[in-house]
């Protein structure tokens, strides 16, 4: 139970994605089968290096491999995967390498526009790359040759992907296997907005006038590659950018540059200050209005209203040779200035899943 009493609020817990739990299941599975180890933990290491131990319900030998499961842990994050069972199956197979299968709960891409293929499982590169690295690793220690069939499973994961987008997008059967860290940062509006507004702070009074403000890891990435910026500049604003843009009437900079993927820019430039879904969405009508005042025809329009995702959208543009990406950046750009003060310099980054700038308003200088 909460305490109710404390002065000071309870720091939030940090948990771990779905990615994290299916990359510790595989490796314990794998293990198992390899070097006869059934554990009850194990480690692993996140993109960014940090190792971390994850509990195990279970390791097991099955008719034809193993299967390993932990409980979704996402601390202290309204996740509707906290405490869900995921476990992963592991077959050993002759020919080199990891092939992904969806499991009970797991969904399968039945659209096209997203960062998977359709007929794809639901598992998003970044935890195909943890778990192949992990069984890659594992698989040199023990001289072992071949490759792994992994199936990730989540437990009732089909009746809890109902209260996600993953059936608007396409994604059937059950949820995705997602993140991009590892970690799941806790959801916290008001804690956020603080740490936000003192990131601009700190950086100010640190003499930094050029600060980035991203939505994250990709767009950061994007930022460090275009200029440089150290650390202590760059903004981890999330879905926040009001907060970001608010901030700055109190607390001008030289210049700002905003960076995201292109669907959240797109929010941003119909005028939305919250880029989660929770409160904002993508207009994809809007988006065809905008291809069209820069000369997409008809059937383009039509086609850019009726696509599944903003990223189709966009590689509709594209291939008609219509600039969409910068289009939405300056109408982002306009709105954002419309909000700081005149005296900050403002510019604006689209980019796509792999990080790649794919539009751009205001100046590089």
């Amino acid at each position: 139970m909460r305490d109710e009493t404390r002065e000071q609020p309870a720091p939030l817990r940090s948990g771990l994605t779905t990615g994290s739990c299916a990359t510790a299941t595989s490796l314990a599975a794998a293990r198992l089968l390899l070097a006869g180890q059934s554990d009850d933990a194990v480690h692993i290491t996140l993109p960014k290096g940090k190792v971390v131990q994850m509990r195990l319900e279970f390791c097991r030998l099955l008719a034809d491999g193993a299967e390993a499961g932990t409980l979704k842990d996402a601390g202290d994050d309204p996740d509707v995967t906290h405490g869900a069972l995921l476990y992963s199956q592991v077959r050993l197979q002759a020919a080199p390498g990891v092939r992904f299968v969806a499991g009970k709960g797991v969904g399968t891409v039945t659209r096209p526009g997203l960062v998977l293929a359709v007929g794809e499982p639901a598992i998003n590169p970044v935890p195909r790359r943890m778990i192949s690295e992990h069984l890659q690793r594992l698989a040199a220690e023990h001289a072992y040759a071949g490759g792994f069939e992994v199936t990730v499973n989540v437990q009732d994961g089909e009746s809890l992907a109902l209260k996600t987008m993953n059936p608007r997008l396409g994604i059937l059967g059950g949820l995705s296997i997602l993140g991009t860290s590892g970690i799941v940062r806790p959801f916290s509006c008001s804690a956020y907005i603080a740490s936000i507004h003192q990131g601009i702070d700190v950086a100010k009074t640190n003499g930094y006038q050029h600060i980035a403000a991203c939505t994250g890891n990709a767009s950061e990435d994007t930022m460090r590659r275009v200029y440089d910026l150290p650390e202590i500049a760059l903004i981890e604003m999330g879905d926040f950018v009001g907060a970001v843009l608010k901030h700055l009437r109190k607390v001008p900079v030289d210049k700002l540059s905003l960076c995201g993927g292109f669907g959240k820019i797109s929010k941003l430039a119909a005028g939305h200050m919250d880029l989660h879904s929770r409160h904002s969405s993508i207009d994809l009508p809007q988006l065809a209005d905008w291809a069209a005042a820069i000369g997409a025809d008809p059937a383009l329009q039509d086609s850019i209203r009726q696509a599944n995702t903003s990223q189709q959208a966009l590689a509709l543009a594209s291939a008609a040779g219509i600039a969409l990406g910068d289009a939405v950046c300056a109408h982002a750009l306009a709105f954002a200035r419309s909000v700081v003060p005149t005296q900050v310099q403002v510019e604006v980054f689209a980019i796509d899943r792999q990080g790649g700038i794919v539009g751009h308003a205001g100046g590089f200088a």
